[in-house]
C-alpha cells in the first residue's frame, strides 16, 4: 500500500496545475452547493417561522353556525297539522363564548403535552383618533401568556409590553395601525364596538410582526378591559390558543381536546392548509435546484478525473508492464481521487460557508414593519456533512470508472496508441 501511496503522490505532484484544476472543480461544485442550499433553505425557514410565530399549534373556539332550518312559529306548529313556511329568516344571535373557558385553560396548563396556553377575547372595533376612524380588531389577552406563546415582547417597537400590566385601560397597538392614525405611545384612542360599546384607551406600546394583515388592524388589551368594552362577564372568552411541546403532534392532539371539552379544536396544519401546499411546492423546487446543481458538479468532476487519467495512460502502461495488476491501477487512481476529493471538498466547504456567512450579514430593508433585518441563511451542519461526503464520493466514482477501464487495457495497445 505504501508503494501505491507513493505513486499516487508522484502523479499528483508531477502535474500540479492539472491537480489544482481537478481540486478547483470539486471546490466550485461543493462551494456553490453550500451557498445555494444555505440561502434557499434559510429563506424557506424564515417564511415558515413567520407564518407560525402568530399561529397557535391548536386553536380552540366555538364553531357555531346559525341555522335557518327552523323558526319559532315552525316549532310551535310542529305538533299540529298546520303547515308553516318562513321566508328570508334572519340568523339567530349566537354566543361565541366558551363555557367554563377559564377552567379549561387551567386544566390545559396541566396537560403533559402542552407547553403554553393563552385565553383570548377578540372583537371587531373602530379606532377613533381625532377625525380619523379605522376598522380593526382588538384582542383581550393575558399578555404574559400571550408573550409565552408568540413572543410579543420581541416584536415591541416602542414602549414596553409590561406597561399593559400596570396601566389601567392600556393598549398595545400594531405599528401599521398607529402610523395610519398618526398616533404614538402615550396617546389616548377611543374604541367603539359594532354594538355601541365605547372606551378610551391609552397606547402603552406598539408592535410589529412583519405581517401587514396583523400590524395594520390588531391591538392588544387586557381581557378585563375588552370584557368591559363588550359589556361581558369576567369569565367571557372566545378563543383558547394552545402551544404544544412538539408542534408536529397538533394533528393528533387537536381531536382529543375537541372530544374532551366539546369545543372546536383546529390544528395549525388544517388552519394553514393552503399555505402549507405552497410550502410543499417550494420545497420540491428547492430539491430540484440543489439536485441539478449536484448533478452538474458531478459531471464536471467526472470529466476532470477522466482527463487526468487519460493523460497518464503511458504511466499506466509502464506500471502494468512492470507487474502491476488492474486492481493496483484502480487503487493508485482511487487514492488520487480521494485526495483530490477531500481537499477540494474541504476548500469548497470553507469558501461556500464564508460566502453564506457574508450573505447572512447583508442588511435587508423591507420597511419599518418587517421583522427581518439580515438575509436569512441556514447553517445546518448536515449540509456540510453531505457536501464533504458527496465531494469525496463523486470524485472517487469519477476516478474509479475510467481507472477500472484503463486497468483492463493491454499495455502494448497503450504504447502503440
Amino acid at each position: 500500500m505504501n508503494l501505491h501511496i507513493s505513486i499516487a503522490k508522484t502523479h499528483l505532484l508531477a502535474k500540479k496545475k492539472q491537480t489544482i484544476t481537478a481540486m478547483l472543480g470539486v471546490t466550485f461544485g461543493i462551494g456553490m452547493f453550500i451557498l445555494m442550499i444555505g440561502v434557499i433553505t434559510g429563506v424557506n425557514e424564515y417564511l415558515t417561522d413567520s407564518m407560525l410565530e402568530s399561529t397557535a399549534h391548536v386553536r380552540m373556539y366555538n364553531d357555531l353556525a346559525s341555522s335557518n332550518r327552523t323558526s319559532i312559529i315552525e316549532e310551535t306548529l310542529l305538533s299540529t297539522l298546520e303547515v308553516a313556511s318562513t321566508l328570508h329568516q334572519k340568523p339567530k344571535n349566537i354566543k361565541l363564548s366558551i363555557r367554563n373557558g377559564m377552567q379549561i385553560v387551567s386544566d390545559l396548563k396541566n396537560h403533559p403535552e402542552v407547553a403554553g396556553v393563552s385565553p383570548q377575547l377578540s372583537s371587531q372595533v373602530f379606532y377613533n383618533y381625532g377625525p380619523v376612524q379605522l376598522n380593526g380588531n382588538i384582542a383581550g389577552v393575558n399578555i404574559v401568556d400571550e408573550d409565552n406563546l408568540f413572543d410579543v415582547a420581541g416584536k415591541i417597537k416602542a414602549g414596553r409590553m409590561e406597561s399593559l400590566l400596570t396601566t389601567g385601560n392600556g393598549l398595545i397597538m400594531g405599528a401599521g395601525l398607529a402610523k395610519k392614525l398618526n398616533a404614538q405611545v402615550g396617546d389616548r384612542i377611543t374604541i367603539t364596538t359594532p354594538f355601541g360599546g365605547s372606551m378610551t384607551l391609552k397606547i402603552v406600546a406598539t408592535f410589529a410582526t412583519g405581517n401587514v394583515q396583523i400590524d395594520n388592524v390588531k391591538s392588544y388589551a387586557s381581557i378585563g378591559t375588552v370584557q368591559k368594552i363588550l359589556q361581558r362577564d369576567p369569565g367571557y372568552i372566545t378563543t383558547i390558543s394552545v402551544n404544544l411541546k412538539d408542534m408536529n403532534d397538533a394533528k393528533k392532539i387537536a381531536p382529543e381536546l375537541q372530544a374532551k371539552y366539546g369545543i372546536k379544536s383546529e390544528d395549525w396544519e388544517t388552519a394553514n392548509a393552503v399555505i402549507l401546499q405552497s410550502f410543499v411546492i417550494r420545497n420540491i423546487m428547492t430539491y430540484v435546484i440543489v439536485t441539478t446543481l449536484l448533478v452538474v458538479a458531478g459531471f464536471g468532476i467526472y470529466n476532470i478525473m477522466s482527463m487526468t487519467i487519460n493523460d497518464k495512460m503511458k504511466d499506466i502502461a509502464i506500471m502494468k508492464a512492470t507487474g502491476f495488476t488492474a486492481r493496483d491501477i484502480v487503487i493508485v487512481f482511487m487514492l488520487q481521487a480521494v485526495i483530490v476529493g477531500f481537499f477540494g471538498a474541504s476548500l469548497g466547504l470553507m469558501i461556500g460557508g464564508s460566502l453564506a456567512y457574508w450573505v447572512s450579514t447583508i442588511p435587508v430593508d423591507f420597511g419599518e414593519f418587517a421583522s427581518m433585518t439580515r438575509f436569512p441563511v441556514n447553517f445546518d451542519p448536515m449540509h456540510y456533512l453531505f457536501g464533504i461526503i458527496f465531494g469525496v464520493g463523486a470524485t472517487c466514482l469519477a476516478g474509479f470508472l475510467p481507472s477500472r477501464k484503463a486497468g483492463k487495457i493491454d499495455p502494448v495497445d497503450i504504447i502503440r496508441g
